[in-house]
């Protein structure tokens, strides 16, 4: 399979691009920090693969655009991991407009040029786009406001384009994982319910992406809270808003 994954340098990205080299992918991984994208190009050839690493900044629309048609002309892309994103951290404006950025121009950025790639066709064993959610897509969190928006809005677009895209055989999965191992959960002070180490984490969406699960959600207990709390009236929701704790970064 020849895999592209974006913000692959940590967490479920570095995880990700580890699986898939031992599942036999030909990767093409790009994120912003040289040294840590290195040393996840290494343990991937360590793995077997064959890998191609380049630093690009999902925020820039051109370069990553360019990138993707750099990575088809090596080899057709079959799988298209849009996973790179940030957590807000303190809700000031550079904050809040550098998660905005990220978490929704970038997968924007990445899933279009892939989407025309696609669309041009051309012998390739699949056509599958993953965009990387979260549980805290699921609803309102006033811990992270900007994180659980926007990561609402590429879950909502994600699943509307699964339905769009089937006709012409391009299948889109929307990941929403809970709290799992990165440089964003390990600077968190809040409490991580069914905390998750990433390995583990990338194994169960590589499993589901190999079945075409719509929205790889995990773990459950957390996928039913946030929902449910999503489905509560807002003045309830309000209620148990107030007593969940404030995340801290």
């Amino acid at each position: 399979m020849n895999t592209i994954i974006t913000g692959a340098s940590s967490g479920i990205g570095e995880a990700l691009s580890i699986e898939a080299a031992k599942r036999g992918d030909k990767l093409f991984i790009c994120a912003r920090n040289a040294q840590r994208l290195e040393k996840v190009a290494i343990s991937c050839r360590e793995a077997g693969a064959e890998v191609t690493s380049e630093i690009i900044d999902v925020t820039d629309k051109e370069a990553v655009a360019k990138w993707l048609e750099k990575c088809e002309k090596t080899a057709p892309i079959e799988r298209v991991f849009a996973n790179a994103g940030v957590s807000t951290g303190e809700e000031n404006e550079e904050n809040v407009r550098r998660t905005f950025s990220t978490n929704i121009s970038g997968v924007v950025n990445t899933v279009l040029p892939a989407i025309e790639i696609f669309r041009r066709g051309g012998e390739r064993r699949k056509k599958q786009i993953l965009i990387t959610s979260s549980i805290a897509g699921y609803g309102p969190l006033k811990a992270c406001p900007s994180y659980s928006a926007t990561k609402s809005c590429v879950k909502t677009w994600g699943i509307a384009l699964r339905g769009m895209l089937r006709p012409e055989g391009i299948d889109v999965n929307v990941i929403c994982p809970g709290f799992v191992r990165s440089r964003i959960t390990d600077a968190n002070t809040c409490p991580m319910p069914f905390f998750m180490e990433a390995d583990k984490a990338a194994k169960i969406i590589l499993d589901r992406a190999e079945k075409n699960i719509g929205i790889i959600a995990f773990p459950w207990p957390m996928r039913f809270a946030t929902w449910f709390l999503s489905t509560l009236p807002l003045c309830i929701n309000e209620l148990i808003n107030r007593i969940l704790p404030k995340k801290v970064i």
